[in-house]
């Protein structure tokens, strides 16, 4: 078992920050492995919602690696991904979900999110639908440097979304973090849509695990947790969801006055 640093709650959401970034990506893939191997024994299946992006890699390493669950009986989804964008491009959620994670698993089925350039309505409906079909056991998630979930983000984030995948305009800020990242060479290139998951759809799973590492989502981490519960950063709703978890390590949580 690895020891947080440091364990708290802010107002309804239990908050444990870690030695290391591989340390909190340990921690969260030992706290999945138990949602996870509860969903098969209590019903025979589980179904997963899994981040994607650079900052989930030491849970999702940690996680391939976690004995004990039968990946068989597992079901994953994701997040978003760019309207129009190539499937083979290095950019791409699926793509990046596959390189990271299901190569290294057998589930029993993985469902990546369509956006493609045309009818990109018909298929937010059709993600919804298997959504609803297959209710989430376990999300898994991160906070944007912007404060966003998935690719809700201000001003765009509707904390009472009536629609559980949609279509959305990408905030220039989250352009840049992909940029940032190394996913794309130039903003030009960073497309300006994409498909998400919206956070009643995220919030709906039954338990939510919110894992944010590194320097640069300190204040994004810092607005979360001490700003105010608004759609301006919509990360900071967590702190209404008694279901949720936020893991952090001695860089993300640099600038929180514990």
């Amino acid at each position: 078992m690895i020891v947080p640093i440091r364990e708290t709650q802010v107002e309804q959401l239990p908050v444990t920050v870690y030695s290391s970034n591989e340390a909190m990506g340990q921690a969260a893939a030992a706290d999945a492995a138990v949602v996870i191997s509860q969903a098969i024994a209590a019903g025979g299946e589980a179904n997963v919602i899994l981040a994607t992006g650079n900052s989930q890699l030491t849970f999702l390493r940690a996680l391939r690696e976690m004995p004990g669950i039968d990946w068989s009986q597992v079901r994953v989804f994701h997040m978003d991904e760019y309207v129009g964008l190539d499937p083979q491009h290095p950019a791409s959620f699926p793509l990046f979900l596959q390189r990271h994670f299901l190569d290294y698993v057998d589930v029993a089925a993985f469902y990546p999110v369509a956006a493609p350039a045309k009818g990109t309505e018909a298929a937010c409906s059709e993600y919804e639908a298997l959504l609803r079909q297959y209710p989430a056991d376990l999300c898994a998630c991160g906070i944007g440097e912007n404060g966003h979930l998935a690719f809700n983000d201000p001003p765009y984030a509707d904390f009472d979304d009536p629609v559980w995948v949609k279509v959305v305009r990408l905030d220039d800020r989250s352009r840049h973090q992909q940029v940032g990242e190394g996913h794309f060479s130039s903003l030009d290139e960073v497309p300006t849509h994409a498909v998400t998951l919206t956070i009643p759809a995220l919030l709906a799973a039954g338990r939510v695990l919110c894992i944010v590492p590194e320097a640069r989502k300190a204040d994004a981490v810092l607005a979360s947790l001490r700003g105010p519960i608004t759609e301006d950063c919509p990360a900071s709703l967590l702190r209404t969801q008694p279901h949720a978890r936020l893991y952090l390590d001695p860089d993300s949580s640099r600038l929180v006055d514990w």
